[in-house]
């Protein structure tokens, strides 16, 4: 994988932008805390030049646009406000942007909107059925308070009806040149990954626009499915070089890494750290079942060994199937107990020894996200 150095995150939002003038997309993979979202917001800042802008871009600003208004007084109108003074709204009050969001939300959410341009604040309402048959009974309720999730998708599928208008160059959105993407959405399972990026990119290979494109992610499965669709795309690891001051783009050529690779890697660090959450049992389950698919077994529980501890195999298959069936959050993570940390690492060691894979890219890896 060639390697590219950069003295600083600004070098490196210049090489961007050059680099765009001959490829329509540029994929990034990064570790948390490496700076993927201080690079966008610098790719951003490069493109100001007194009033006008070149970038549309997301990352966790993006969401920041929005908030709550809870009716602490009444506990009953929530809604959530909108910054009226970006230039990210520019138009809302013209474009009918209700018809807009609303096909894109129906892919991912059960609830509806409503979005009040002289108050300049969205509601939102969810429609419950009780009891069954004859006695079923539909009703509305208005006002409520979407979950984190809810309203993180809300604000993503916002963000891509405003892509379209800028990609359909729309009189308000004809300013945008590029577009920048940070971490769509923070936390995905595999299925959700897979449908965020697969419409992510059919919105922007389907049309001849002009826009160039940078989208930049920690999340394995979504880099991979990008990169999969984007055939065309550049395709980089991003990450901090050994004096933690300077960064590094690699290349990673034709086909993006392998997922399980970086997985692994990923859950190696979080052993050795001790920074073990209850979702990376969900990581190691995923991963223990790619394996079992390739071998042609029946069952995830094939791959694990037997030990002079689990004879039967029945401890560790248990405790990777109970711990990796929670409803785990990785926007509020719960770390293992010490005696589950005990045990992941050591069905973690014996899959790694029982099923070795290539060292080179893993140890690749690894060292990437120790710099980073």
């Amino acid at each position: 994988m060639s390697a590219t150095p950069f003295a600083d995150l600004n070098a490196l939002a210049v090489h961007l932008r050059e680099e765009l003038q001959d490829k329509k997309f540029v994929l990034l993979y990064a570790y948390n805390g490496t700076g993927k979202t201080r690079l966008s917001t610098i790719f951003k800042d490069l493109g100001k030049k007194k009033d006008e802008r070149d970038t549309l871009y997301f990352n966790a600003f993006t969401e920041d646009l929005f908030y709550w208004d809870n009716d602490l007084e009444n506990d009953r109108e929530r809604v959530l406000k909108i910054n009226k003074d970006s230039r990210f709204f520019a138009g809302l009050e013209e474009l009918e942007m209700d018809n807009r969001i609303r096909p894109l939300l129906n892919r991912y959410a059960d609830f509806d909107f409503k979005i009040d341009t002289n108050n300049w604040e969205v509601s939102f309402s969810k429609t419950i059925t009780t009891g069954e048959g004859d006695a079923a009974k539909t009703e509305i309720i208005e006002d409520i308070k979407v979950s984190r999730g809810e309203e993180n998708i809300f604000v993503w599928c916002f963000f891509l009806a405003i892509v379209q208008l800028a990609i359909d160059r729309a009189e308000a959105y004809e300013w945008v040149k590029y577009v920048y993407i940070d971490d769509p959405i923070s936390s995905l399972d595999e299925n959700n990954a897979i449908i965020v990026a697969n419409h992510l990119a059919q919105m922007l290979i389907k049309s001849n626009h002009t826009l160039r494109t940078v989208i930049s992610t920690h999340h394995t499965l979504f880099f991979n499915v990008m990169g999969n669709e984007l055939k065309k795309a550049k395709k980089y690891l991003f990450c901090k070089a050994q004096d933690s001051q300077s960064y590094v783009l690699r290349d990673t050529g034709k086909t993006p890494f392998f997922q399980h690779v970086a997985n692994l890697a990923e859950l190696e660090q979080a052993q050795k750290e001790g920074k073990l959450y209850t979702h990376h049992f969900n990581m190691l389950r995923s991963i223990i079942e790619k394996t079992a698919s390739f071998h042609g077994y029946e069952n995830f529980g094939d791959c694990i060994r037997p030990t002079a501890d689990d004879a039967d195999k029945t401890l560790h298959t248990r405790v990777v199937n109970i711990m990796s069936h929670g409803n785990y959050s990785l926007y509020e993570p719960i770390e293992m107990l010490e005696e589950n940390k005990a045990l992941f690492k050591t069905i973690l060691e014996d899959f790694r020894k029982n099923f070795p894979f290539n060292p080179d890219p893993f140890k690749r890896t690894t060292k990437d996200m120790e710099q980073s």
